[in-house]
């Protein structure tokens, strides 16, 4: 494979627009794409004709404007190029109307009250800010998409709108500082993406795993990841084969796959991508994991993305590197040589550091989901707790402005490892803090809170309208200040006294850090869905995220309903299937075998009068008990779903975080031992031993 000559080659990209416009389209599509300017129709017709030629050429058949409903996936509707002609063939076009908008049915998605079920007409609208690209095909036009009154129903249209709402701040505050060079300021993402693998064949024999995506019950293996062997370890040959055709994939989709490695669970894995626009990392990270499903799938395998596939293992994350910078190529958060005197990044960072204390609920909310809540708090994971880490070098500056005293600026250290041959080289000024939630590791913030299933979307919609919020407060006072340079140094010095508090550099992992976040410096700690997702509405939030634009108020009571109602759901789904395996799967092996364990021992009494037979009494004593354990607990859990309040979307989240998931972990204990117990030919399902050690 010739990588330079296939990457994007199924992609609308920048060298096709160039080769196949006039241009004077292109200039006009490029002020479109660059600053914003409404697109001239005639240049949507051009356009939208030359994207059919090429996606004709390389064999697409139909076109699809591709969005991203509140259902946590993708969506698309397929239409042919086709078109009647006089004659009575076809002919294959796509008018510039057609790019522009799209008109999918809008009742069947998730709506959260903005839309009644007989309210069908909904609008995608097309993104051009975002390479249309080739799948299968299909050319697919990345869109918006809205209701019949102009209410967003994505994740993509409060992304932009938060783009936007950063750039308008940020470059208030670039022109304080002399800069009018700058047109735009963007924010720019790195997702890496954690994901398990394991053989389809096991795959289909777990009811747990097809239904929820991780696996309700299972006991613990000899081997987990006690040694440490699996992460940064050999890649096995059927993972390394996998790995190599997602890289062609996503490469020839313009995705700009760069590492992939072992992670620290058996059969865990990690691909991380070279950082772009967050508008097309968003894009291209949905695009990433459905990729991931399809190539696993061709190689007898399947890509779990759940968050806690298995218990008593690592969980799957999702780390948010996110930076901001200037469409000059200046990255607003790189300190340089000497960061002490360079008060423009001071400033950013102080606006990062106001922004993540002012709004940590809204950072946590971002993250919530069912899977999520059991990742966050162990020990692979942040806490649910929100922190900042900027090591020493940082540390120490803003400290000595706090205090203002001078400061000592760091040393360059030379690594010395005692052997000649080796290179000499410095050591950063800093460690790297793997256990904060938001970490800055140079020149970005790495934001790692965010689930391996969650679109990227929503944590950087809450992160750049919250920064633009302390960025326009700063423009504000700083635009009337009489002497500029005097208000900027006091407003670094108070941002820094008043935030201080959010600031971490310990042990994340550490309990004793849990009660000094909550208890000392009265940082919030919402563990589950239910407990952080209403404060969405709170006022400070709904202030800040409609002042922007971000969201209206109805778009802000649609999501905290559909947030809740998709935890609601999640847990039910997990609930009914647990309660299904153990009354028709688990407790029929368990007698079963129970039975040919007392007919043995039957058979040796009748050989052997005088036998005592322990082994046998003991353990179909123990197998008994256990049975009657499941079946009381399923029946139990049974119950509480039948009695489950559904009036209300906020009581039923407690209801199932109180009552529910409790009694799924209690029926969950007894089925766990009887697997220990029961012979392996009896038991149903692959065993977490089989699953994390089945591929090769």
């Amino acid at each position: 494979m010739n990588i330079p000559e296939s990457f994007g080659k199924k992609v609308f990209d920048d060298r096709v627009m160039k080769s196949v416009l006039t241009a004077k389209e292109y200039a006009s599509l490029k002020k479109t794409i660059d600053e914003g300017v409404q697109l001239d129709p005639h240049v949507a017709d051009a356009v939208a004709s030359a994207m059919k030629n090429w996606a004709v050429e390389k064999g697409a058949t139909h076109f699809t404007h591709w969005f991203q409903p509140m259902t946590g996936v993708t969506a698309e509707k397929h239409d042919s190029f086709i078109s009647p002609s006089p004659d009575g063939g076809v002919i294959m076009e796509l008018s510039g109307k057609e790019l522009i908008k799209g008109e999918p049915d809008a009742s069947s998605f998730p709506s959260g009250g903005l839309r009644a079920t007989f309210e069908a007409r909904g609008y995608t609208a097309w993104d051009p800010t975002s390479y249309a690209f080739i799948k299968g095909k299909t050319l697919c036009i990345p869109t918006a998409f809205c209701t019949y009154a102009g209410d967003a129903l994505d994740k993509k249209t409060p992304l932009l709108r938060s783009m936007e709402a950063l750039n308008r701040q940020a470059l208030r505050i670039l022109r304080l500082f002399g800069n009018e060079t700058a047109k735009r300021v963007l924010s720019a993402v790195g997702p890496e993406q954690e994901y398990f693998l394991i053989t389809r064949e096991m795959y289909e024999q777990r009811p747990d795993l097809k239904f929820t995506g991780r696996t309700l019950f299972g006991a613990k293996p000899p081997k987990g990841q006690e040694m440490d062997d699996h992460y940064f370890g050999v890649i096995k040959p059927k993972v390394a084969a996998f790995m190599e055709e997602l890289n062609q994939e996503l490469w020839e989709l313009g995705i700009l796959a760069k590492t992939e490695h072992n992670e620290v669970a058996p059969a865990q894995h990690e691909l991380a991508p070279i950082y772009t626009t967050t508008n097309i990392a968003t894009d291209h990270n949905q695009l990433t994991m459905e990729i991931m499903q399809k190539v696993a799938a061709r190689h007898g395998l399947v890509c779990l993305l759940h968050e806690k596939p298995f218990a008593g293992v690592n969980g799957s994350g999702k780390h948010n590197n996110w930076s901001i910078s200037t469409d000059t190529g200046t990255n607003l958060l790189s300190p340089g040589e000497t960061p002490y005197e360079n008060a423009q990044f001071l400033l950013f960072l102080c606006a990062v550091i106001k922004a993540v204390d002012d709004y940590q609920d809204l950072l946590r909310i971002s993250v919530a989901t069912a899977g999520n809540d059991h990742r966050l708090g162990a020990n692979e994971a942040p806490p649910a707790v929100v922190s900042m880490f900027l090591g020493d070098e940082l540390n120490a500056i803003l400290e000595a402005i706090e205090k203002d005293t001078p400061y000592q600026s760091v040393e360059k250290v030379q690594m010395k490892l005692g052997v000649d041959v080796l290179p000499k080289f410095n050591r950063d000024t800093t460690d790297r803090n793997r256990t904060s939630p938001f970490a800055f590791t140079g020149n970005k913030f790495e934001f790692r809170m965010l689930g391996s299933s969650n679109s990227i979307a929503c944590a950087n919609i809450m992160l750049n309208s919250a920064v633009a919020e302390s960025l326009k407060i700063y423009a504000d006072r700083l635009e009337k200040a009489d002497d500029f340079e005097e208000t900027l140094h006091n407003m670094i010095r108070k941002t820094i006294q008043d935030h201080k508090r959010i600031i971490f550099n310990g042990n994340g992992y550490d309990d004793s850090w849990i009660r000094e976040a909550t208890e000392k410096r009265g940082l919030s700690n919402y563990r589950t869905t239910p407990d952080c997702m209403p404060h969405l509405l709170d006022k400070k939030n709904v202030d800040m995220l409609t002042s922007h634009g971000v969201f209206t108020l109805a778009e802000l009571h649609s999501r905290c309903e559909i947030m809740l109602e998709n935890y609601c759901k999640s847990v039910l789904i997990e609930a009914n299937t647990m309660v299904d395996m153990a009354k028709t799967q688990i407790a029929p092996a368990v007698e079963a075998y129970m039975a040919d364990v007392a007919s043995a021992a039957a058979a040796k009494k009748s050989l052997i009068p005088d036998l005592p037979c322990r082994y046998e009494t003991g353990l179909v004593r123990k197998l008994s008990l256990l049975v009657d354990q499941i079946q009381s607990q399923a029946e139990d859990l049974a119950d509480a779903l039948v009695k489950l309040e559904t009036d209300a979307v906020i009581r039923e989240s407690e209801m199932i975080r109180d009552t529910i998931l409790p009694k799924m972990c209690e029926l969950r204990l007894p089925c766990d031992e009887a697997e220990t117990l029961t012979a392996r030919e009896y038991w149903p399902y692959p065993t977490y031993g089989d699953l994390l050690f089945g591929v090769y």
